[in-house]
């Protein structure tokens, strides 16, 4: 079995910086606290940048190998959401936008008796008597979902205190006192 490292992890999440070589602020080279790999802190460090030192916005996000619009972007998430909003987000549609309260009431009036799917003939159904395309695969992850009674989520949490710990540990980092255990926790995290 083979140990997962921060790269793989980081790949898993979305938050693996694809272009780490980008990044040219002077503390990054070095191995250790500071990650070119890692978006999250890469994005991070950008707006702390600007906002500490006084950089303007462009000169910061060119620092970081990153583009005006991802500096801007970056700022308003983090501003809604704390570190939380420098996370990835997942692409596409949030939610199965076709299967309204009306379709899952046909497709759970029309399950067989034993509570068995037949996700070709429901979408079939759906279309004859609602007007509504709607994927056999759809169907079957809809109902999955109303039995696990929630879609599970990947989403990772941190916590509002997140960017609190953070500045502790960087702070200690640079410091030379970083605590390994805290830190522990935040590699684990990709951050």
């Amino acid at each position: 079995m083979t140990k997962e490292g921060k790269p793989d992890r980081l790949r898993q999440m979305g938050a693996l910086n694809p272009k780490p070589e980008g990044v040219r602020a002077p503390w990054f080279r070095e191995a250790g606290f500071f990650d070119p790999l890692d978006l999250v802190q890469v994005k991070y460090e950008m707006l702390r940048h600007a906002r500490e030192e006084g950089t303007n916005k462009a000169d910061a996000a060119a620092l970081f190998g990153l583009s005006r619009q991802t500096y801007y972007q970056a700022e308003a998430a983090f501003e809604r959401d704390g570190m939380s909003g420098l996370l990835p987000r997942t692409r596409g549609p949030k939610s199965a936008h076709k299967l309204t309260g009306e379709v899952m009431r046909l497709v759970e009036e029309h399950l067989d008796a034993n509570g068995q799917l037949q996700a070709r003939s429901l979408a079939d159904l759906v279309h004859a008597r609602l007007g509504i395309s709607v994927h056999p695969r759809s169907i079957e992850r809809a109902v999955a979902r109303k039995k696990n009674d929630e879609e599970p989520t990947h989403a990772i949490a941190m916590s509002e205190s997140g960017k609190d710990v953070y500045e502790a540990l960087r702070a200690d980092v640079i410091c030379g006192t970083a605590c390994a255990r805290r830190m522990g926790a935040i590699v684990f995290l990709g951050k």
